[in-house]
C-alpha cells in the first residue's frame, strides 16, 4: 500500500514537472490556462459591476457614421472627439449591430472576454515559437488584475490592437511576412500607438526580405489605412488625418499613469517631449547600430547588402521567431518607456510581453519577478503617485537595461557568417 502511494506521489510529480518545464507540454499547460483563465474571466463579468468610460462615447461616434457623417471633426461623444483611425470606426459598427447600439452592455462584456481569451491563446503561441522560456512562465500571462478591467470591465479601443497585433506577430515569427503586415495595418487601423513596432518591422523585413519588399510593405501600410478611411478621405482628408493620427496630441496630466513625479508644467512643455522623443529616437538607433544588427556583421554591412541587392535578404544571421519577438517587443517596449502620458488602457499594450522580455534578461529568476511584481503594482495605483511612477519608469528602464545586456536578439540567432556575400 505504502508503495503505492508513493509510486502514485511519484508521478504526480513528475507529471508536474514535464507540464512546467518539458517543452513537448508547453501546449498541455498553455490550454489548461487558458481555459482556467476563461473561466475565471466569467466570473469576473458576472461579479464584478461595469465601468463606463469610453464605450458609450464610441457608441454615439458610431452612430454618427452610420447615419452619413464622415467629417472626422464633426464626430464627437460624450468624452470628446472621434481621435481614432477608421479601422476602430469599422469595428465599433460591428459592435453597434450586435450589441444593439450599445445597450446591451453584457453581451459586449462577453466578446471582450472572448478576445481577451483569444489574445491570451496567440501569445502563449508566440511564446511557444520563440521558445527558451519555461513553460510555467506562462502561468503569470493571467495574472493581471488591471489587464482584466481593460478588456471586460472597460471595453477599450486599444484590446483590438492588442489582440491582431499579436496575431501579427505571431504571423510574422512563422516568416509568413505577407499576413503579418495585413495584420499589423489592421491593428495600426484601430490605434496609432501600434507605430511603436514599426522600427522593429523595418529592421526584420529588411534583414530578412531586402529592400524592395520592406519598401512595399510600407506601401501596403500606408495602402490600408487608406482603404479603410476612404469615406473620411473622400470628405475632409486633413480633419482625418489630424484626427486619427494627431502626434503632437496631449493628454491631460490629472490621468497619467508614468512621469507624476514630473510637475505639470513641465510635464505639458515642448521641451520635455522633445526630450522624450529624442531619447526614443536615440535608444532605436543605439539597438539598431549595437545589437539588432550584430549578428550579420553590424548595421552598415545590412544596409550595404540591402542597398546593393535589393531583392535578396540584407541580412546573414537568420530572423527566426526568436529574434522576430524579441525585436518586436523590444521596439514597443523603447517606445513605452519615453511615451509622455500613458493611461491605465495603455498597459495592455505590453502586459503580456512582460514575462517574455524578463526571460530576455540574464537577470536571476526572483529579480524577473519583482520586476514583473513591481510593473503591475504601478498600474494598479489609480491615481497614480510620485512613488507608482517612478516604481514603472525604474521597472521599465530596469528590464530595457536587462535586455540590452542579456539577449537582445533572442537566444537562437546563427553566428554571423563572416565571409561577406
Amino acid at each position: 500500500m505504502a508503495h503505492d502511494t508513493s509510486t502514485a506521489i511519484h508521478r504526480i510529480f513528475g507529471l508536474v514537472n514535464s507540464l512546467l518545464f518539458d517543452p513537448k507540454y508547453f501546449w498541455t499547460l498553455a490550454v489548461l490556462i487558458i481555459i482556467g483563465d476563461a473561466v475565471f474571466t466569467e466570473l469576473i463579468i458576472r461579479m464584478i459591476s461595469y465601468t463606463e468610460i469610453d464605450w458609450e462615447t464610441y457608441m454615439v461616434q458610431t452612430e454618427l457614421y452610420i447615419k452619413g457623417q464622415h467629417n472626422y471633426a464633426l464626430i464627437s461623444g460624450p468624452t470628446g472627439p472621434l481621435v481614432y483611425p477608421a479601422g476602430h470606426v469599422r469595428i465599433h459598427e460591428y459592435l453597434y449591430n450586435l450589441t444593439n447600439a450599445g445597450r446591451d452592455v453584457r453581451l459586449a462584456q462577453h466578446i471582450y472576454g472572448a478576445l481577451y481569451i483569444l489574445t491570451l491563446a496567440a501569445t502563449c503561441g508566440i511564446y511557444h515559437e520563440a521558445g527558451n522560456i519555461p513553460n510555467w512562465v506562462v502561468l503569470l500571462l493571467p495574472l493581471s488584475k488591471r489587464l482584466h478591467s481593460i478588456f471586460v470591465l472597460r471595453l477599450f479601443n486599444d484590446c483590438w490592437a492588442v489582440f491582431l497585433m499579436s496575431l501579427a506577430v505571431l504571423a510574422h515569427q512563422n516568416d509568413i511576412d505577407d499576413t503579418g503586415i495585413l495584420l499589423y495595418s489592421g491593428a495600426l487601423s484601430v490605434k496609432m500607438s501600434v507605430l511603436l513596432y514599426l522600427p522593429g518591422i523595418l529592421v526584420t523585413s529588411f534583414k530578412r526580405k531586402g529592400l524592395a519588399t520592406t519598401l512595399r510593405y510600407l506601401f501596403t501600410i500606408v495602402a490600408i489605412q487608406a482603404i479603410l478611411a476612404l469615406p473620411f478621405l473622400s470628405e475632409d482628408p486633413w480633419s482625418y488625418l489630424k484626427g486619427a493620427f494627431d502626434l503632437g496630441r496631449v493628454f491631460l496630466y490629472k490621468w497619467t499613469v508614468n512621469w507624476r513625479f514630473v510637475d505639470e508644467a513641465t510635464f505639458l512643455s515642448p521641451a520635455f517631449a522633445l526630450s522624450l522623443l529624442l531619447g526614443h529616437i536615440s535608444f532605436l538607433v543605439m539597438f539598431g547600430l549595437f545589437k539588432w544588427c550584430k549578428p550579420d556583421g553590424g548595421v552598415w554591412k545590412v544596409l550595404d547588402r540591402g542597398l546593393r541587392r535589393p531583392l535578396q535578404p540584407a541580412g546573414l544571421a537568420s530572423v527566426n521567431a526568436d529574434y522576430v519577438a524579441t525585436v518586436l517587443f523590444t521596439s514597443n517596449l523603447i517606445g513605452i518607456l519615453f511615451a509622455r502620458s500613458l493611461h491605465y488602457q495603455f498597459y495592455s499594450w505590453y502586459a503580456m510581453q512582460l514575462p517574455f522580455l524578463a526571460w530576455r534578461t540574464r537577470y536571476p529568476v526572483v529579480l524577473k519577478l519583482v520586476l514583473l511584481l513591481v510593473i503591475e503594482y504601478a498600474w494598479n495605483v489609480y491615481p497614480s503617485t510620485n512613488l507608482s511612477s517612478g516604481a514603472l519608469l525604474v521597472g521599465n528602464c530596469l528590464l530595457l537595461a536587462g535586455v540590452w545586456f542579456g539577449k537582445p536578439n533572442g537566444f537562437s540567432v546563427d553566428q554571423y557568417a563572416r565571409k561577406a556575400q
